[in-house]
């Protein structure tokens, strides 16, 4: 039987890691480069089920309106907190919900400040009174944004806010509004929460 020498001991663990390295570059490159187009690929609107509620999250649904397509990219459902972004035509139509001590005014000065924050955005007109099919009392109003005009709802209930921005051109607007408005109407609150939640 042949002795293996030290030098030869040595030379193994490289003949046998060349090939690994090699390997592992490979999948490294084909992951940098493969997600990259698989990612593309996906689209980023998916058809929503005309006339069935859309889960936002924290226990709020909407129904969006008929030929509507959800915005993957802006749409976080969760159990505490969510958002949902519609795309109608050339209308955004976002929905987000999350925890809130304060009332609907302060519900409704924190949305507007936020809206003004943003450069070149001015809340126009007063705001009017709003509700749901399921009786929630909220607050609406307008803004401007440059070409874009846009419409802000938001509703307080049980220990969270519920605000509505849509946003689009003008005469989109215009055509889009009524059922967006008939939407909003659906908008309900699943009181039946789990205990732990307000």
């Amino acid at each position: 039987m042949g002795r293996v020498t030290r030098s030869q001991l040595t030379d193994l663990p490289s003949a046998l890691g060349l090939p690994v390295a090699l390997l592992i570059a490979l999948i490294l490159a084909g992951l940098a480069f493969g997600l990259p187009v698989l990612d593309r690929s996906v689209p980023a609107e998916r058809a929503v089920p005309s006339g069935e509620p859309y889960e936002v999250g924290a226990g709020v649904t909407v129904v969006p309106p008929p030929g509507a397509t959800l915005d993957l990219t802006g749409t976080r459902p969760g159990k505490e907190r969510g958002t949902a972004l519609f795309r109608f035509g050339p209308v955004q139509y976002a929905i987000s919900v999350q925890p809130f001590d304060g009332d609907l005014t302060a519900a409704a000065v924190r949305l507007r400040q936020r809206i003004t924050g943003t450069s070149g955005h001015q809340v126009t007109g007063t705001q009017l009174a709003a509700a749901t099919a399921g009786g929630l009392a909220g607050l609406q109003g307008g803004y401007t944004a440059g070409d874009r005009d846009g419409r802000y709802t938001v509703f307080v209930a049980h220990g969270f806010t519920i605000e509505i921005i849509v946003s689009g051109a003008d005469q989109d607007l215009g055509r889009t509004l009524p059922a967006i408005d008939a939407s909003t109407r659906t908008l309900r609150f699943d009181t039946r929460r789990p205990e732990g939640h307000r």
